[in-house]
C-alpha cells in the first residue's frame, strides 16, 4: 500500500472540478460551478456550523428550553417549585384532618358505636386538719 504524502493530499483537495448542470431536453447549460473537494468541504462544514447554531439559539432564547428535562436550574423556578411542594403538603395535610373531623362526626351523629363512660371511682384524699 502506497502511504500518501501531505503534499499530494493538500494537491487533491485543491484540484479544480467543474459542475455543469443541464437541461435534458436541449442539453443547454443552465449553470455552472467550478469546484473543488476543499471549497465543498468547507462549505458544508459551515452550512452545519450554521445550522447547529440556529438550534441552540431557538432552543436558548425560547421558551422551548422549558420542554428539555434537567434545564430548569435557575433560582427562581427552583424556589417556586419548593413553594409549591409546601403548599401541597399543607393542603393534603389539612385535607386529612378535615376526613378525619368528618367521620368523626358520621360516627357521632349516626350512633354506631356506643361511647363507653368511666366508671371508675376516683379516691381523693382529704386533707389533714391540724390542731395548733
Amino acid at each position: 500500500m502506497a502511504k500518501l504524502e501531505a503534499g499530494s493530499t493538500l494537491q487533491r483537495l485543491r484540484n479544480r472540478y467543474r459542475l455543469v448542470v443541464m437541461n435534458d431536453d436541449t442539453y443547454e447549460e443552465v449553470v455552472t460551478f467550478k469546484l473543488s473537494r476543499l471549497s465543498v468541504y468547507i462549505m458544508l462544514s459551515t452550512i452545519f456550523v450554521v445550522l447547529v447554531g440556529l438550534t441552540v439559539a431557538l432552543i436558548v432564547f425560547t421558551p422551548l428550553k422549558y420542554y428539555i428535562p434537567g434545564t430548569s436550574n435557575d433560582y427562581k423556578s427552583v424556589m417556586e417549585l419548593k413553594r409549591l411542594q409546601y403548599r401541597v403538603d399543607s393542603v393534603e395535610r389539612q385535607d386529612a384532618y378535615k376526613t378525619q373531623y368528618i367521620l368523626g362526626l358520621k360516627k357521632a351523629l349516626g350512633g354506631a358505636e356506643t361511647v363507653k363512660l368511666d366508671t371508675t371511682a376516683i379516691v381523693v384524699p382529704r386533707p389533714e386538719i391540724s390542731n395548733d
